[in-house]
């Protein structure tokens, strides 16, 4: 999948079917109907008026495409996608999704309420169902400077909006064990609004799990082994299995949807846009399939599982539902024909019929250029303590290694895939915080991002610090965006929006950023996805060693350490 949307293409489309549903505001759709609901597939007639399905005959003389629920990505931050949400929005109908699960956390940690209010009214301005969040935890931890911070006024007020429909993912889960008064305040708003709390406990088993649940946690989406996630069922949990541009789940929690089915949903968390011009849940749908996974056991967990938990005013093709739907040749493949929502026609034969609309570019930058004098980490002879990436998780491990010192100071060892790496506070003029990394094989240059789960400061790795400088600079010089500099030679996606986001056409940022990508993998980089990896990096609530713009961050224990032995 992934059409080519050219805009002339994108407005012709759009401006033929907006005129035939003008004079259309009632239609009929034969086809073979899949009820996902009562769990058959016959041959019937879907009418629609006014956006709302009032009616589905049983006609065995129907013919047509297979007629489905649209599907629904159960948790993302629509923000690591790079687009603004209406520009995520003409991606994702291309491949059948007619809504998400948002948490709008990573713009929230820039811009705070404001930011949240960003997403809702610039979703608001497109045909398809952004169903958002209200973020928990900014900052994510004390150890980091975010550019907001949201107490519990700032929680209820979002939590009383009608737009926000659930509390995000609860990652101090630290503090809903020791029953801290803030964690404690936030389960107790959720409560009183009616409105499901969303989990993030990686790693957490036995009793701690079932006391995480008992708080009124309902879902999580960062287990990575399957014992992790049943135990977390037996707890009552539901289980979000995520596959996305990083972390990448899917295969090891794939059997729950076999034992659980009830209890299970997609999810992507994460994906970048180059991705996500290829694919998105559909994906999912066809791998589950070709596994041999029950058909609409793989259609519940992408459908009528997210639909029924957060009360999504999404349709499940029903009588008296939403027209959110998707029409499919087949079975296999799952590439659509065209996707509805509300009874509009978004997408068809590859061609999206969303246009771009207008967007205010909402920032908050502060940081100031770096010298080499700031990147000099001093020999104090001793081993280095180095956080190890793993390819396609979030997690990471700690390595003590002998460092390379030239000139009394330890530096890079790309020979050993030693790399240095910084953070820096991007909210104010401050000097960065370094560390080294391993697993990321570059040769040679340097890359650079200011999205940096959670607190989204400027992060960067480089095999020199005349790149690494220049890199974190170029950042600096645009306020925002992703960037590799080689041997002088530099390239970038600006993010004009919170430093995070880009109101560029999606196909655009898409093309941008795959280039940028293809560039680190020349530069000797085997990971996947190394600005997704990279990014990661500074998620301090993932276990067990991240760095922060404060200094080392050991996960396990939940405080700083020292990079020395």
């Amino acid at each position: 999948m992934g059409g080519v949307c050219e805009s002339h293409k994108t407005k012709t489309y759009a401006f033929i079917f907006v005129q035939i549903q003008k004079k259309m505001e009632a239609y009929h759709l034969p086809g073979k109907i899949v009820d996902v609901v009562n769990r058959r597939i016959y041959p019937g007639v879907l009418h629609v008026a006014n956006g709302i399905i009032t009616e589905i005959t049983e006609d065995p003389n129907a013919d047509g495409p297979y007629i489905l629920p649209g599907f629904v990505d159960a948790h993302v931050h629509i923000e690591s996608s790079m687009l603004i949400p209406s520009e995520f929005a003409r991606l994702a109908v291309l491949h059948g999704t007619v809504g998400t699960v948002s948490d709008p956390h990573e713009i929230a940690n820039v811009l705070g309420i404001a930011g949240v209010r960003f997403m809702i009214e610039n979703g608001q301005k497109v045909s398809f169902k952004f169903n958002f969040g209200a973020p928990s935890c900014v900052p994510a931890t004390p150890f980091e400077t975010a550019g907001a911070a949201f107490g519990l006024a700032e929680t209820e007020a979002l939590l009383q909006l009608d737009e926000i429909l659930y509390l995000s993912e609860m990652m101090n889960f630290p503090g809903v064990l020791s029953a801290d008064p803030k964690v404690m305040g936030q389960l107790q708003l959720a409560r009183k609004y009616g409105k499901p709390v969303d989990g993030h406990a990686p790693g957490l088993k036995g009793d701690a799990a079932r006391n995480y649940a008992a708080a009124g946690i309902t879902t999580d989406h960062e287990c990575f082994t399957i014992e992790e996630a049943l135990d977390k069922l037996s707890a009552g949990m539901n289980i979000l299995i995520r596959e996305g541009s990083a972390a990448r789940n899917f295969d090891v929690l794939i059997p729950l949807l076999s034992s659980h089915p009830e209890k299970v949903m997609f999810c992507s968390d994460d994906k970048h846009p180059d991705e996500l011009v290829k694919s998105h849940i559909n994906d999912l749908v066809k791998r589950a399939l070709a596994m041999g996974y029950a058909l609409f056991d793989v259609l519940r967990a992408c459908t009528f599982n997210p639909v029924q938990h957060y009360k999504l005013n999404i349709g499940l093709l029903q009588a008296g539902d939403p027209a959110d739907f998707i029409q499919l040749r087949n079975l296999e493949d799952f590439i659509p024909e065209a996707t509805y929502v509300d009874g509009k026609i978004v997408a068809k034969d590859g061609q999206c019929l969303i246009t771009s609309v207008p967007t205010t570019s909402p920032n908050n930058f502060h940081a100031r250029k770096i010298t080499e004098a700031d990147l000099k980490i001093r020999d104090m002879g001793k081993k280095i303590r180095v956080q190890q990436a793993h390819d396609g998780q979030l997690v990471t491990s700690s390595q003590m290694t002998e460092p390379l010192v030239v000139d009394g100071h330890v530096e890079s060892d790309p020979g050993r895939d030693t790399l240095k790496m910084l953070v820096m506070n991007r909210y104010a003029p401050t000097a960065p915080s370094l560390g080294f990394v391993k697993n990321f094989g570059l040769k040679k240059g340097a890359i650079a991002s200011s999205v940096a789960h959670d607190s989204h400061n400027i992060i960067a790795v480089g095999v020199n610090d005349t790149d690494l400088m220049a890199a974190v600079n170029l950042l600096v010089d645009t306020r925002g965006g992703i960037a590799c500099v080689c041997e002088g030679e530099a390239t970038m996606l600006p993010l004009e929006v919170a430093g995070i986001m880009s109101g560029q056409n999606a196909w655009d940022v898409a093309r941008i950023y795959a280039e940028l990508d293809q560039k680190v993998k020349e530069m000797g980089s085997e990971l996947r996805a190394p600005f997704m990896t990279l990014s990661f990096m500074a998620l301090l609530v993932i276990p067990s060693i991240k760095l922060s713009d404060k200094g080392l961050f050991d996960g396990n224990v939940f405080d700083f350490t020292s990079i020395y032995e």
